[in-house]
């Protein structure tokens, strides 16, 4: 060995010049990264400040849910529409139209005087937005050598996963600080030097301005119709008694409708809109199967702790962002880990670790009371960081890192779409869950607590003598009772919706046996043990 390398110097220097990473290259990945975190941060950071923008814009309940909802539908159509356009119009440029669109759509967001406004321009927002998310993914699997995967990959998983996790936090703080017009102002400085540093630097592939030609329109119309209603659907059903809605029930006819078009016009057209021939890779197939499920977790656990935060123990935003701030953390800090452990471990462990140990935290809140506070939240929440950046991360290298680098750029969208959709699923689950096992547990603890029950009577009496002089002191000592009731009724759902979860992602870990073991030089050493 020794003597091929003095007999031939000029075979390793290419090969070592190839598997370095230019600093212009890594710097122009990195301001992509920043534009990727500030579209995924901003489905959760407004979430946590809804009733102040309700406030604000004199708006119902049920009005100012669509800040949420036009953004999650206008997200969920352009994330697999950026495959196409990446290709046409090339990374750098589609790239720099959707930094540039975010942030101006941002700033007609911090001045809307109404609900109308609000929600068309949020349409705008996630719209424009969306196509930032799987072009930073399409890129860092496309633009660096595959032995640099486990350095990539991490950064791309800690942004997808810690922007929803610490949004509740950010919004908080701003919210408490400035006003809510600040959520949408935030993004304007980072996101006018995004774009002009993407303009300045990226120069990863060139636009195929032709493929513009042949874009299908039809496919796009069937598209936006069968994602669209779908995320109507999962949003809106939970309230609404699902298809007992006439709203809900006309949005599900039209998904059904137009999922049936979509599929036919995407298998026969010349030019498909969104190419499915990659799910003919086992590896991507499954890999989008468990970024469906993942989603499920990432959006429903930062959804589940602020719910049960603000409605049993009463936290503002800012004291809820203070709590979940811990996820974040160990996410941060378990990025860089799971790098070097893809360097020396099958991945495929890694993933079916990573479930397990998300599966432990969410066990660990099964037993739930009212009395949880941040220290009872601490061990299950660092669970959740560690399994989080454990299953996410190698399954973009082995979904993504494994397909040809042609077929990227469409994949990535469609990868993208499915945790997405996984935290929509989730989220309609959960609250289906949440509502039926309440109402379960009232009905169970309603026929436990009468008058032949000697607590319930001692307590009741405790309650009218502590009440005696303040009004009716039977009628109150009995609304007391009946808020006790249904509050621990409400943390036993809280339970149930745990333990489900648990089940889930112990189930889950068994899914990765369905995955092919990634070749190691090609997954940049991820071979393993």
């Amino acid at each position: 060995m020794a003597n091929a390398t003095t007999a031939n110097p000029t075979m390793i220097a290419p090969a070592a010049a190839a598997e370095r990473i230019a600093p212009r290259r890594l710097f122009a990945f990195l301001i992509m990264v920043f534009g990727m975190f500030m579209s995924i941060l901003d489905i959760q950071i407004v979430s946590a400040s809804l009733t102040e923008i309700q406030a604000g814009l004199s708006a119902s309940s049920s009005e100012v849910s669509w800040v949420q909802t036009a953004y999650l539908i206008a997200e969920v159509i352009a994330i697999p529409l950026s495959g196409f356009l990446s290709r046409a119009f090339g990374t750098r440029l589609l790239f720099a139209i959707s930094a540039a669109g975010f942030t101006l759509s941002s700033f007609l967001c911090g001045f809307a005087s109404t609900i109308e406004e609000m929600i068309l321009w949020r349409a705008l927002q996630g719209f424009l937005g969306a196509g930032m998310i799987p072009t930073v993914f399409a890129s860092a699997y496309t633009v660096f050598p595959r032995s640099k995967f486990y350095i990539v990959g991490p950064i791309i998983g800690l942004v997808a996963t810690l922007a929803p996790t610490v949004g509740p936090t950010v919004g908080g703080y701003i919210t408490d600080a400035m006003s809510w017009h600040w959520l949408f102002f935030v993004n304007i400085p980072p996101g006018v030097l995004i774009t002009i540093g993407v303009l300045a630097l990226v120069d990863f592939d060139q636009p195929n301005f032709k493929l513009l030609d042949r874009f299908d329109w039809f496919g796009l119309i069937f598209m936006a119709g069968f994602l669209g209603s779908l995320e109507y659907v999962l949003e809106e059903g939970p309230q609404y008694e699902w298809i007992q809605d006439t709203s809900v029930a006309i949005f599900a006819a039209v998904c059904v409708l137009s999922a049936v078009a979509f599929f036919w016009r995407v298998l026969t057209a010349n030019e498909p809109i969104v190419d499915l021939r990659a799910f003919s890779n086992r590896n991507f197939a499954v890999g989008c199967l468990l970024q469906f499920c993942i989603g499920i977790g990432l959006y429903g656990l930062t959804y589940i702790y602020p719910r049960y935060l603000a409605e049993v123990r009463g936290y503002s935003a800012l004291m809820i962002g203070e709590t979940m701030f811990v996820s974040g953390v160990v996410m941060f800090l378990m990025a860089p880990v799971v790098g070097r452990l893809m360097l020396r471990f099958d991945m495929r462990y890694i993933i079916a670790a990573g479930l397990v140990i998300f599966a432990l935290g969410s066990y660990q809140m099964t037993n739930i009371t009212r009395d949880f506070d941040f220290w009872e939240l601490f061990v299950p929440q660092v669970l959740r960081g560690i399994g989080m950046m454990c299953a996410m991360v190698p399954t973009n290298n082995i979904a993504l890192g494994t397909l040809a680098p042609d077929r990227v750029k469409n994949a990535s969208g469609l990868f993208n779409l499915m945790r997405n959709l996984g935290g929509a699923v989730g989220l309609a689950v959960i609250n289906e869950v949440l509502n039926d096992r309440t109402d379960l547990h009232i009905s169970r603890l309603q026929e436990r607590v009468n008058w032949g029950n000697a607590t319930a009577v001692e307590t009741l009496n405790n309650f009218t003598q502590r009440l005696q002089g303040m009004g009716d002191a039977a009628v109150m000592a009995m609304k007391q009772l009946s808020q006790i009731v249904h509050r621990q009724a409400v943390v036993m759902g809280y339970g149930d919706a745990f333990f489900m979860l648990t089940l889930f992602y112990v189930g889950l870990s068994l899914m990765v046996m369905l995955l092919k073991k990634p070749n190691a030089a090609a997954m940049g050493g991820g071979g393993g043990h």
